[in-house]
């Protein structure tokens, strides 16, 4: 298993943006990586710095597209669908927060790290029809501002980010993230066909 995650995410390392850019699919859609991209990000900018604003940019492509599969499935599915994937008191959190304007609730939620909870805001969004163009503009202006911060932190600390990489405990640390997150991936992905085929209206065969 430890080899594993090893190589996991050295390709990941090694495909720079690309890496960037199926985990910001994976990051921002049903399944769980926590940190895996700011933290793959942080890494590729303290190593290759002239390319902060591609690995951002990339980073946020990615981002959209898995929130295109979210807003997708929750539009489809309305509240009724949403209430059963996220529970009526946390729906009944994410909605308090939106009375006070959607646009920035969105741009909080997109803005801020895990363990803040960005996907249920995109869900609920699209569940109560906010308007897609509006949605994907806003979603993608404050990722990349993320992105970008998390990038310009790392040109600042670059040397000494460096160093901590190469030390036995952020090592064991990566580890136990993706460990975590292949779990949790699995947990997330189950849950979700399962609360699609109770919520699809279709007779079953």
């Amino acid at each position: 298993m430890k080899h594993f995650l090893v190589v996991l995410f050295s390709h990941l390392v090694h495909l720079g943006g690309f890496g960037l850019f199926i985990l910001g699919i994976f990051d921002s859609s049903f399944l769980v990586l926590p940190l895996g991209n700011d933290l793959l990000m942080v890494v590729l900018t303290a190593r290759h710095r002239n390319q902060m604003p591609y690995f951002a940019a990339m980073a946020t492509v990615g981002s959209l597209l898995g929130c295109l599969i979210i807003d997708s499935i929750s539009r489809k599915g309305g509240e009724a669908f949403i209430q059963k994937r996220l529970g009526k008191r946390r729906l009944e959190y994410i909605q308090r927060k939106m009375k006070s304007g959607t646009t920035w609730a969105l741009c909080l939620a997109a803005l801020m790290p895990p363990p803040f909870p960005f996907t249920p805001f995109v869900m609920a969004a699209s569940a109560f029809q906010y308007p897609r163009k509006k949605l994907f503009i806003t979603l993608g202006l404050a990722r990349f501002a993320r992105f970008a911060i998390e990038g310009g932190l790392a040109l600042l600390f670059g040397r000494g980010i460096l160093r901590t990489i190469q030390t036995p405990g952020f090592e064991m640390a990566v580890y136990a993230l993706v460990a975590i997150s292949i779990v949790g991936s699995v947990i997330s992905l189950y849950s979700w066909l399962k609360k699609s085929r109770a919520h699809d209206p279709r007779p079953q065969s």
